[in-house]
C-alpha cells in the first residue's frame, strides 16, 4: 500500500509526480487518473488522428486532433475554480459551449 501512498514506483530521471496507467502491487491493481484519461481520450482519438494546433489558455488546457474521418476532436480542461464559457472555431464555423469547475469536456465536431 505505500506505493500507493508515495506515488512508486519512478522511472530513474523521470517525472516524480507522473503514475503510470495502473499501479499494481500483489494482487491489488489501483487505476490511477492517466487510467481514466487514456480510455477517455481513446473512445474519440482514434488511431490515425493527428494532433493539430490549438489556442491554449491558462483556466482551458486542450489538446485538438483531425480524425481519420475528418473530424476535428478537442478535448478541454476547465482547470478553474468557476464554471466557463468558451468558442471553439473551426475555419468559419465558431461553437459556443461551456464546462464546469473542474470538469474536462470532449467535443467533436
Amino acid at each position: 500500500m505505500s506505493q500507493f501512498l508515495n506515488q512508486k514506483p519512478h522511472t530513474p530521471g523521470g517525472c516524480d509526480r507522473c503514475l503510470g496507467v495502473v499501479t499494481i502491487e500483489g494482487d491489488l491493481v489501483n487505476r490511477n487518473p492517466a487510467y481514466y484519461i487514456v480510455a477517455h481520450a481513446s473512445k474519440f482519438v482514434r488511431p490515425g488522428s493527428v494532433r493539430i494546433g490549438s489556442n491554449i489558455t491558462t483556466d482551458l488546457p486542450n489538446a485538438a486532433f483531425k480524425t481519420p474521418d475528418g473530424k476535428i476532436a478537442v478535448i478541454v480542461l476547465n482547470d478553474s475554480k468557476s464554471d466557463q464559457k468558451f468558442n471553439i472555431k473551426i475555419g468559419k464555423e465558431v461553437f459556443s459551449t461551456s464546462l464546469a469547475k473542474g470538469s474536462v469536456g470532449t467535443f467533436v465536431l
